[in-house]
Formats: structure tokens, sequence, C-alpha cells
């Protein structure tokens, strides 16, 4: 089974792991499953940085890239069918375009979303999996 981190989940395995779930911690370090990471992450921590709405500790986003692959999540981007194809997620009260991007990009790869977003959910009609 493959697994994509919501930014939170990434976030909180880097700087504070007590944070996840028993669950979300195991399946992080189950070296038997791919567990991966999008750039849409990368994007979404870089701007919130840049905005002043995160703080990493004693580290640059750019850093984290590097973090990731000693972690050895798997990073992927999204592709061009992905892209082109977001228009049939379904719409829903749930705004945030990072969010959807990687809820659309698990449903599109059939793999399960590692989220406590308790938004993401209205996405499990269109094919979202979500494990927290």
């Amino acid at each position: 089974m493959s697994f994509l981190l919501d930014t939170h989940s990434f976030l909180w395995a880097v700087f504070s792991p007590e944070k996840l779930s028993r669950r979300a911690r195991s399946t992080i370090a189950d070296t038997t499953s791919e567990v991966c990471l999008s750039s849409v992450t990368f994007w979404e921590i870089s701007l919130k940085f840049a905005l002043g709405k995160l703080v990493l500790n004693n580290s640059m986003p750019e850093d984290l890239v590097t973090t990731a692959q000693e972690m050895g999540l798997s990073l992927i981007s999204p592709s061009a069918e992905e892209a082109a194809s977001f228009h049939r997620l379904p719409r829903a009260a749930h705004r945030d375009p990072f969010d959807r991007m990687l809820a659309w990009q698990a449903i599109h790869r059939r793999m399960v979303l590692v989220t406590k977003d308790g938004a993401l959910p209205v996405y499990h009609n269109a094919g979202l999996k979500t494990l927290w």
C-alpha cells in the first residue's frame, strides 16, 4: 500500500512527532510501505514560510527536501494528467488549494492520505482514503 503525507503530517513527523497518531507514526516508520511526499507540500511550506505564517526551527524550506529523503520518503510531483483532471474533484466547502491537490493526487494514484484534517473526509465519496 502507498501513502501520501499531508503537509502537517510531514511537519509533525520532522518537528513534533508526538503530535502524530500512533497509526500515523507507525505508517511513516514502516519500511515495507511506500510513503510519499508531494512537491505540493514543499510549495505550501515555502509559501507559508515566506508569508511568516510558518516558523521552521533552525531550518529553511529547502532543507526539508533533504530531510524527507533522509526519512526514506518518496518524492512525487503532480503529473500533467493530475493537473488537467483536477477539475473532477468535487466542489466542497474545503477551500485550501494545497489540501485539495494533495487529496486529488491521493485519489488519482490510489494512495492513502495520512492526515488529521477533519474537512477532508468530504472527499471519501470521490475515492479518498485517509489514515490517522
